[in-house]
């Protein structure tokens, strides 16, 4: 079983074993969410009841009046409606539930680090914010069992995106996201001390796995959200005849996401970068279809997958990264994009976002993802202020 992170109120976060909130179908938070009002039409002339069997009517009523709307709850829970009026950030859910609710954003972090980066933040939030009637979950490697972080915490990340009602962020337990895919077997086999590329090798899996096991988008934690997808199937061109998988989506259990994690095994290779990444995606699109040159920005389409063009979340391409760091005489509108991939592999976070530079980076982060910039101001002002040792 998953164990479930949930952010809480401002400030805070805790761990709590899924165990206590959910066993088998029974959640014994289905009433907690609902009020219901009853009112009774006035009988002048019924008869008078004696106290014991008002209240047992009473009791009745209730009990009545509490399984209908754990029925309703239960139903509710399995439409993206639910996000319109619950507070999603407050649920004790585990990740399958939150997952089985469908078209879920997923970020995967495979380092160790509990402290997600402003750029990681940025992502998270902007995405928050585009997609609000679906849950966003980010995955961290280091969350474990053994972790624990008490409420004085100062891993701010926690507490700012504990205010976006839709976010979700849970450990990332490889060995039960490989459960009953290709790719358990090579998981088991594999030893990550010896693997060079071991960080991207696992995420390049667990994206797989996890969007196979429940459809929805991955976006890489660099990958700064500005308008919705409109597609369910595709994959993103990072420039023609080639693919990323940076950013992909599909429903789940999609038989080209099978035959990527098939193939993953098969022609394994951790020792060449993106051999299990972007080379993979661009060898199995190959299979399907031929592959030409873009013209413009439209799209291409091949055996129901939308094959995106280079401007939907690639206009700035690698070599030219640095260029989100620059001051721009007139800022790009992006209007053919739904999303901005930074390209943080590139900069190897040697370049960030300072407030007040004007760079391309900080109008993005002032735009899409208001409350880390505001954070990123507010970290710059305590760095600015005296300590002790500079008070004469």
């Amino acid at each position: 079983m998953l164990q479930t992170v949930w952010v809480s109120s401002p400030g805070s976060w805790a761990l709590q074993e899924s165990g206590c909130h959910c066993q088998g179908k029974k959640r014994s938070w289905k009433c907690r969410f609902f009020r219901t009002i009853i009112r009774h039409p006035c009988r002048r002339h019924a008869p008078k009841r004696s106290g014991k069997a008002r209240m047992l009517r009473k009791i009745q009523i209730c009990l009545c009046f509490c399984f209908v709307s754990g029925i309703l709850y239960e139903i509710s829970l399995l439409s993206s409606c639910v996000f319109s009026y619950l507070p999603m950030a407050q649920h004790y859910l585990t990740p399958e539930q939150v997952l089985n609710l469908g078209k879920s954003i997923i970020f995967l972090e495979t380092t160790e680090r509990l402290e997600p980066p402003p750029l990681v933040s940025c992502s998270v939030e902007s995405a928050a914010r585009i997609y609000q009637d679906r849950p966003i979950i980010l995955f961290m490697r280091g969350l474990t069992n053994e972790t624990a972080l008490d409420l004085n915490t100062s891993y701010t990340a926690f507490s700012l995106l504990s205010s976006m009602k839709n976010v979700f962020i849970f450990p990332l337990q490889m060995e039960t996201v490989f459960q009953e895919t290709p790719l358990l077997q090579w998981y088991n086999q594999v030893v990550p001390e010896q693997e060079k590329n071991w960080v991207h090798v696992s995420s390049d899996a667990s994206r797989l796995a996890l969007i196979w096991k429940y459809g929805g988008i991955y976006m890489d934690t660099d990958v700064i959200s500005i308008r919705p997808i409109p597609q369910e199937s595709f994959l993103a061109a990072q420039k023609s005849r080639f693919s990323s998988n940076g950013i992909f989506g599909f429903p789940a259990h999609h038989k080209f996401i099978w035959d990527c994690m098939e193939n993953f095994v098969l022609k394994y290779n951790g020792n060449i970068w993106g051999n299990q990444g972007p080379f993979l995606m661009t060898r199995m699109l190959k299979t399907l279809c031929n592959l030409t040159d873009f013209r413009g920005t439209e799209d291409h389409s091949c055996q129901n997958i939308s094959f995106l063009n280079p401007q939907r979340f690639y206009p700035i391409p690698y070599p030219a990264w640095s260029r989100y760091y620059q001051v721009w005489d007139k800022s790009p509108t992006f209007n053919h994009s739904y999303a901005l991939h930074l390209w943080n592999f590139m900069n190897r976070n040697r370049k960030v976002v300072v407030a007040g530079s004007n760079t391309l980076a900080e109008k993005l982060y002032k735009t899409y993802c208001p409350t880390t910039y505001e954070d990123l101001i507010q970290n710059a002002k305590r760095r600015d202020l005296p300590g002790p040792e500079d008070v004469e």
